[in-house]
């Protein structure tokens, strides 16, 4: 039985690329099988670092969007990620309805993970709702508390909405913030993470001795997260 993770949360700026990127250098790590697909035709995160694993996704293109079912069903020991840009949920829900999606994926025993990410706005609570309003327990969901956007979730947690989405099987990650100057050296040099992790003498702005701690600190919580979502759902 395969996965596909769709890494979404609509809000732009809340750290979808981030969590998608920590998804797939889990799976590396960890020597799980996966295909990705990245909807982001100008900032690609996936692609960018990433690429041997990546395939680009055109999110108005329903044939594009095809591929990604079709990966599964060729890829049964694969978990299939989709890293989901800023405002694709439209087209995404459209071709999900009209494409019978849902359906299809529970007779080809697929499952369906919305990793739904959210920095500490009301924005990201409210766009959670709207989600949960129109697929209720049709999907499986990860709620995604993403501290490198804000480190306080009261409004999720006083909303309702949060113990709603527990109430039909939701999980909750939470992702630490990392220092910032750390986060900006990787992205500055196109660093995966795998690759922040090691000495590298090659990049002017290199990430030091503590600044590689960091990431390994970082990296471990993170995985600790993952842990308790995808060892359950291997195949």
């Amino acid at each position: 039985m395969s996965t596909i993770h769709f890494i979404g949360g609509e809000k732009g700026g809340v750290g979808k690329s981030v969590v998608a990127r920590i998804l797939a250098q889990y799976m590396i790590d960890k020597d799980i099988p996966f295909a990705a697909f990245d909807t982001d035709r100008t900032h690609g995160a996936l692609l960018r670092f990433y690429s041997d694993y990546t395939s680009p996704s055109v999110i108005e293109d329903y044939q594009s969007l095809d591929a990604i079912v079709e990966a599964a069903v060729a890829k049964p020991e694969h978990n299939i990620i989709v890293d989901l840009a800023a405002q694709t949920h439209y087209p995404l829900a459209n071709w999900i309805e009209n494409s019978g999606v849902i359906e299809l994926a529970e007779e080809m025993g697929i499952r369906l993970y919305y990793w739904n990410v959210m920095d500490s706005g009301k924005d990201s609570v409210d766009l959670l709702e709207k989600l949960l309003n129109q697929y209720n327990a049709k999907l499986n969901y990860v709620l995604v508390q993403n501290q490198l956007r804000g480190e306080e979730f009261t409004t999720l947690e006083f909303s309702g909405v949060k113990d709603r989405a527990l109430d039909i099987g939701a999980k909750i990650v939470v992702i630490k913030h990392l220092h910032n100057p750390t986060m900006q050296k990787i992205d500055a040099n196109s660093l995966s993470f795998w690759a922040a992790r090691k000495r590298d003498l090659e990049h002017l702005n290199t990430l030091g001795l503590l600044d590689r701690q960091r990431v390994r600190m970082w990296l471990n919580h993170a995985y600790n997260q993952l842990d308790l979502i995808i060892d359950c759902n291997l195949p």
